[in-house]
């Protein structure tokens, strides 16, 4: 990816990646910003999973990148050049038709609060899955602030190994620093996490993938049943509480209707004690019927509690997802008042 043919589009999606962040880095609360610069750091300096980077050396390339950010002003978004000329930053499908030949594959799309992202990666493998077309990525190259494990883009799914491993490391040092009970622990020690740290989230990082990739089957099964309605909805005024509420839905109703039941089938227990170490916020908020499941389920009253529960909370999330959808102003209510659809 160094070579001189990829080095101009190295640059272009490097600068849409420092754009983006200089844009939305204060989207954040303070605690979270310095979190995510520290994990950006590691990734950026290389530093093995785990290691802690030097506190003085983080302050300064913290200093950097934002002075690097003021500059950037009103800059505009950088074209993508291709052989077949200049590609709009966000035409994923006009630039990968040339690169993932190649062996590699690029990504953008918008996330949390319009926040654009941006990364190019090494193609690490290239499948379907039930029809729909699944993308890895290997070694990224550049990135911006936020690395989402997974995310649709249009219909197909990207997986992001590096983000993926990273975040579990993340997750498990955090659970550490709290030696805290629950999911989580269950799941770690599923993976062997007990024996050797490395290897257990190595195993959970490969192992997990599958429940990724439910998710975002579900996720594409609920657009299938929303359409470009709730499209519109998001793209609406500015309405932070709706867009946070709206997508914790929308989590719900995607494992509803494909994650939950598809674990459910198969008896993964390692997989469920997963996704519940994931099920926290707003969306355990919306849904304690659920986490009563669980707490049910792991006390040894096995897992019709959580069919049950899941059964109901597909019909329920359809109907208010919907609902959110007919009517924006009573959406934009109900994000202020979540207690009205939640599902106890």
């Amino acid at each position: 990816m160094t070579t001189p043919a990829f080095a101009p589009i190295l640059s272009a999606v490097q600068s849409n990646c420092h754009l983006s962040d200089a844009r939305h880095a204060q989207d954040l609360t303070l605690c979270n910003y310095l979190l995510a610069m520290r994990e950006y750091y590691r990734w950026e300096h290389d530093l093995p999973p785990g290691t802690p980077p030097p506190r003085a050396d983080v302050a300064r390339w913290i200093a950097e990148r934002e002075a690097l950010w003021e500059t950037l002003g009103e800059a505009d978004w950088a074209r993508v050049p291709l052989a077949a000329g200049e590609a709009d930053p966000f035409d994923v499908d006009a630039v990968n038709a040339e690169l993932l030949p190649a062996g590699y594959l690029y990504g953008a799309g918008l996330g949390r609060f319009g926040k654009p992202h941006f990364f190019l990666a090494r193609l690490a493998s290239r499948g379907l899955r039930d029809g729909v077309e699944v993308l890895e990525a290997g070694c990224e190259f550049v990135r911006d602030l936020d690395a989402a494990p997974a995310a649709l883009q249009g219909g197909t799914i990207v997986l992001r190994r590096e983000a993926f491993a990273s975040w579990l490391w993340l997750t498990a040092e955090t659970w550490e620093s709290r030696a805290s009970e629950g999911a989580l622990a269950t799941a770690l020690a599923a993976y062997g996490f007990a024996d050797h740290r490395a290897r257990a989230l190595e195993r959970m990082a490969e192992g997990e993938r599958e429940t990724l990739i439910l998710h975002e089957l579900g996720e594409l099964a609920a657009g299938r049943l929303l359409g470009e309605a709730w499209d519109r909805l998001l793209a609406g005024p500015g309405d932070r509480r709706l867009e946070i509420t709206a997508r914790a839905v929308r989590d719900l109703l995607a494992d509803t209707l494909v994650t939950l039941p598809t674990l459910l089938e198969r008896d993964a227990v390692a997989s469920l004690h997963f996704w519940f170490a994931t099920f926290s916020g707003l969306r355990r908020e919306l849904f304690p019927r659920l986490a009563s499941a669980r707490d049910a389920w792991v006390a040894g009253g096995g897992t019709q509690p959580l069919r049950e529960a899941v059964e109901s909370g597909r019909a329920h999330w359809i109907r208010v997802s919907r609902d959110m959808v007919a009517d924006p102003q009573a959406a934009r209510r109900l994000s202020l008042e979540p207690c009205a659809i939640t599902l106890a």
